[in-house]
């Protein structure tokens, strides 16, 4: 079995089951069974794969058929140019959560101290951390997530300080310059329309936030004036349809706005205490 023939046979799997960019997804499984980058596949067509690198392949790629997001398989997923660890304990970091990332780093460029609540792979508290140069907490109701979290930011250079509570409840008063946050925000009704590899794999706890999808905003907008300094910024992830919700919590606070991401739909709101 050649390298060539590997991929266009997974291609081939995939696209028949309906599994999204199945060349890409296979490009990424099978090198992540022959323990190489994928531009080596291309460079290397006629290569013949060993038995052990075939049985990881095929096993890949049945778990991909199953439903299992190619990140839990490959345990790996890059934020902000840099390499999580990511398992089924946290959620999948997205390319739409980088918007949070960049709009703290146009607002909150001198924030001294950071946190990141209930921040699952650590992709928000690292990358602040090594982007800002702030002194990064972040916290997490998962003592697994928690973990995934410290070894990211270990493996990563970063020093961030991971706190087992829930949101911000064991966080003191005036301690933070900027609170940043990708809370759960799917209403549990919704469970049923999600896609299975979310629905079925991703860790509930950081998906759902209660019947309306608010209740994390509504907990976060409420106990961040305790926890900011005067004239810190909190900047959230929204969910779609939540824009209007979360800008009235935040209608007391400065300087707020709203950012969108590629598509055009409002993705981040950050407010002034």
């Amino acid at each position: 079995m050649t390298v060539r023939t590997a991929l266009l046979q997974g291609t081939e799997l995939l696209g028949s089951a309906g599994i999204a960019v199945p060349r890409l997804t296979a490009e990424v499984l099978l090198g992540h069974a022959m323990r190489v980058e994928r531009v080596y596949l291309f460079a290397h067509p006629e290569r013949e794969l060993a038995e052990v690198e075939w049985l990881h392949y095929g096993r890949y790629l049945h778990e991909r058929l199953g439903g299992k997001p190619t990140q839990y398989i490959t345990k790996k997923q890059e934020f902000y140019g840099r390499e999580f660890r990511v398992t089924p304990d946290v959620l999948i970091p997205r390319p739409e959560t980088e918007h949070v990332v960049e709009l703290a780093l146009k607002v909150a460029r001198d924030a001294r101290r950071a946190l990141d609540v209930g921040t699952g792979s650590g992709a928000l508290a690292v990358t602040l951390n090594l982007e800002l140069g702030a002194e990064a907490w972040a916290t997490e109701i998962s003592p697994a997530a928690a973990g995934v979290a410290a070894r990211n930011a270990a493996a990563l250079g970063a020093e961030v300080a991971v706190v087992v509570c829930d949101l911000m409840s064991t966080i003191a008063p005036g301690s933070m310059d900027l609170i940043v946050s990708n809370p759960p925000y799917v209403p549990i009704s919704q469970r049923e329309g999600l896609q299975r590899e979310v629905r079925d794999y991703e860790p509930h706890v950081a998906l759902f936030a209660g019947e309306t999808g608010f209740e994390l905003y509504d907990c976060i907008a409420s106990d961040a004036p305790r926890v900011l300094r005067q004239g810190g910024w909190l900047i959230m992830e929204l969910g779609f349809g939540s824009v209007d919700h979360v800008a009235g919590l935040l209608a007391g606070w400065n300087e707020v706005r709203v950012a969108p991401d590629l598509a055009g739909i409002p993705r981040v709101i950050a407010a002034r205490l």
